[in-house]
């Protein structure tokens, strides 16, 4: 099953939390937050498997009868809250919460609530839940998980624990998905750079076709973009936003592409280089830019991605990046 000692890189919340069980300073209420794919699933799981483990080591011990039915996915006091609708209404906190936490345990030390995407309580929802939190009965827990805190009332925010889920040392990540994972180190690299110290977006992206044939579908345009008209750039940018969930991964791949060729330019080496197997390629744009045609380069991409999140015309937004690209 898993354990604190599976986390990567984040020594500080485990302490944090095994202590918490060890020395019997269980808080009644946290808010682990962070962006998507995180980890606040993971981690809230070990420590509410750590919390009911027979043990009480502050690890679960993966033997005992409570660890062995939170490995089964039916350990009894381990409630998640679900919601059928968009939101998390006050219906779904009383009745799978409210309703239930005045029942003792039923076998371990506490009842542990999980509630993900909690932001998506309303206003009525996070209120019923500020009943709960006030005055808890001894052996509740409850785990608010969400990637944006700032949608809870203050009244909530200032009785729960906050734990703020950071993104992790990319060379953590990379080297997590090489051991772990069995990604090769090119592509290891990859896709730690790309998802910014998020170890569950760096897997995604690994294992990912869809990741790895949008990677291929840039490395073509930046090795020919030299050679090519701008019209033929225009109809490939196109072609990329035609695939409306994708555009974002486009422009950070190839933002990723010319951030090397600004490294290389100023470093000449490839220690820092993300596209290693592309390296003369690299040396050759290096070479054929100057430092500030790479500045209004990568100036152009966040120009872009403005205009497109204000929803401009997206062959109009694609001009000024067209203008940079070429810029020498």
């Amino acid at each position: 099953m898993k354990k604190f000692q599976d986390i990567i890189g984040r020594e500080q919340i485990i302490e944090h939390l095994q202590n918490a069980i060890r020395f019997n300073r269980v808080s009644h209420a946290y808010i682990f937050y962070g962006e998507e794919g995180i980890g606040k699933n993971f981690i809230a799981d070990i420590f509410a498997a750590a919390l009911q483990c027979e043990v009480y080591s502050g690890e679960p011990c993966g033997e005992c009868k409570s660890c062995l039915q939170v490995a089964g996915g039916n350990h009894p006091d381990i409630i998640r809250v679900r919601h059928e609708k968009a939101t998390i209404g006050v219906d779904d906190i009383r009745n799978q919460l409210n309703n239930d936490i005045a029942v003792k345990p039923y076998s371990s030390r506490y009842k542990v609530y999980i509630i993900d995407e909690a932001e998506k309580m309303t206003e009525a929802a996070q209120n019923a839940l500020l009943k709960t939190i006030e005055e808890p009965p001894e052996y509740a827990v409850i785990l608010l998980l969400t990637d944006n805190a700032n949608a809870f009332l203050p009244t909530i925010l200032s009785r729960c624990v906050m734990i703020h889920m950071k993104s992790v040392d990319k060379d953590l990540v990379k080297e997590h998905l090489m051991k772990e994972c069995g990604i090769p180190d090119y592509q290891a690299e990859l896709a730690a750079t790309f998802a910014a110290g998020n170890v569950g977006k760096a897997e995604r992206y690994a294992a990912s076709e869809e990741f790895s044939a949008r990677k291929d579908e840039v490395l073509h345009i930046v090795r020919h973009i030299d050679e090519m008209k701008v019209s033929e750039i225009i109809d490939l940018l196109k072609h990329l936003a035609e695939d409306k969930a994708a555009i974002n991964d486009y422009l950070d791949l190839l933002l990723l592409w010319y951030r090397d060729v600004l490294m290389f330019k100023a470093t000449r080496s490839a220690l820092r280089i993300t596209y290693k197997e592309e390296i003369l390629t690299l040396q050759r744009q290096a070479a054929g830019k100057s430092f500030e045609a790479l500045d209004h380069i990568i100036e152009a991409f966040a120009e872009l991605r403005a205009r497109l999140k204000a929803n401009v015309n997206f062959d109009a937004a694609v001009e000024l990046l067209l203008l940079a690209l070429k810029e020498k």
